[in-house]
């Protein structure tokens, strides 16, 4: 089947009672049994509900893959990971990551004696001399938050293989419409699915993904035994969205091109980050890795002041943090997202007090690149 179709059918029947089309809201925590030792298949919500189930099996089918597990936020889907760690246990992550990721792994996990290394992991060979004997797993970004910089999932995957090691894929800023890592070499993949997946600004979610079997136990197990769910609510929301992925990042991805070269070419712009300019210097793994370039634009404005006149005269453009809705969002991460992230750490990937990020909506084209006019202008 087509993404599409897939989008809108996976995971998915006409409710057997009403015929109704639509996966119905399961908002029940427990469930009748017709005798001791005999149900249908449903005995407790934490560890069954049809509607999480739904969602589960439509978004895995979209990532190609053969199981997925929601949970209650993009952050409880990393820190379901967990699952895989033990003390002495080394882990290579991509240098520039969420600065919550980062916050939970030097934070929390390595409390208990799991080592980290932060790797720029655009060039494999990083990745290859950052491995050690001990080394279990590998966590890439890519695009990384908010610099977009892009690392070979096929290659880093391989370099995971040869060592043993599972590599875990964020696939948040692309979505299954765009990137399938699984197909690339990865075992797991995650989203927070408050974003594109959502789409909507109205929901937080997170969901893991994978082929492999082994991982599905283990992930199923953390998922019931930790009780890192969501609601059926949220659930049905994101599994309401998913049949429009397609056609939001097709617009969101045109928008962000054409703001992304306007912005390429104004003079009091420093930098434009933005994998479908030439200028970017992943360009050529962005069209061969993906199947568009995304709605994330990050841009360089030279301080911070000049960043603030910018955020503080945008209309259209909410400042917000988040990402992935159909509204256009603008955002200044050394300050919201990347706060937890040490000043010395993320200047060596280039995150300045002057970066600021778009996150680009499905408005019309033509009103935010007014917005945007009339804010720059005031710098």
């Amino acid at each position: 089947m087509g993404f599409s179709t897939d989008a809108i059918h996976a995971g998915q029947i006409p409710d057997p009672t009403t015929g109704a089309i639509m996966t119905p809201v399961y908002q029940t925590s427990t469930y009748v049994q017709d005798e001791l030792g005999k149900h249908k298949g449903y005995e407790y919500a934490r560890t069954h509900n049809l509607t999480r189930a739904a969602l589960e099996k439509n978004v895995a089918t979209l990532e190609k893959g053969k199981f997925g597990f929601a949970f209650g936020s993009g952050m409880a889907a990393t820190s379901a990971l967990a699952v895989f760690f033990k003390t002495g246990y080394h882990v290579i992550v991509s240098d520039n990551v969420y600065g919550g990721t980062f916050r939970y792994f030097d934070k929390v996990v390595k409390n208990w004696g799991v080592k980290f290394s932060w790797v720029d992991t655009t060039n494999p060979q990083n990745v290859k001399d950052a491995i050690t004997p001990e080394t279990k797993m590998i966590f890439i970004e890519t695009p990384t938050n908010p610099i977009l910089n892009i690392s070979d999932i096929e290659a880093i995957g391989k370099i995971a293989k040869n060592a043993g090691a599972m590599l875990v894929v964020d696939n948040t800023f692309m979505s299954p419409y765009l990137q399938s890592p699984l197909t690339l070499g990865a075992d797991i993949v995650l989203h927070s699915a408050t974003k594109y997946l959502g789409g909507h600004s109205d929901v937080v979610l997170g969901m893991l993904l994978t082929s492999s079997e082994e991982i599905a136990e283990r992930l199923a197990f953390m998922q019931n035994s930790s009780g890192m769910i969501p609601g059926p609510w949220d659930s049905w929301l994101v599994l309401r969205s998913t049949k429009t992925l397609a056609l939001r990042m097709r617009a969101h991805c045109e928008n962000a091109q054409k703001i992304a070269e306007f912005l390429d070419s104004h003079p009091k712009v420093e930098k434009v980050f933005y994998p479908g300019l030439e200028s970017h210097p992943q360009h050529e793994l962005a069209k061969k890795q993906m199947r568009g370039f995304g709605g994330m634009v990050t841009l360089e404005m030279g301080s911070v002041e000049n960043a603030k006149k910018f955020l503080d005269n945008v209309k259209i453009f909410a400042l917000a943090e988040s990402l992935g809705g159909v509204e256009s969002l603008i955002s200044h991460p050394v300050s919201m997202t990347h706060a937890s992230v040490p000043k010395e750490e993320r200047l060596k990937f280039g995150l300045t007090d002057g970066i600021v990020r778009l996150s680009v909506g499905v408005e019309d084209l033509e009103d935010l690149i007014e917005d945007l006019e009339n804010a720059l202008s005031n710098v």
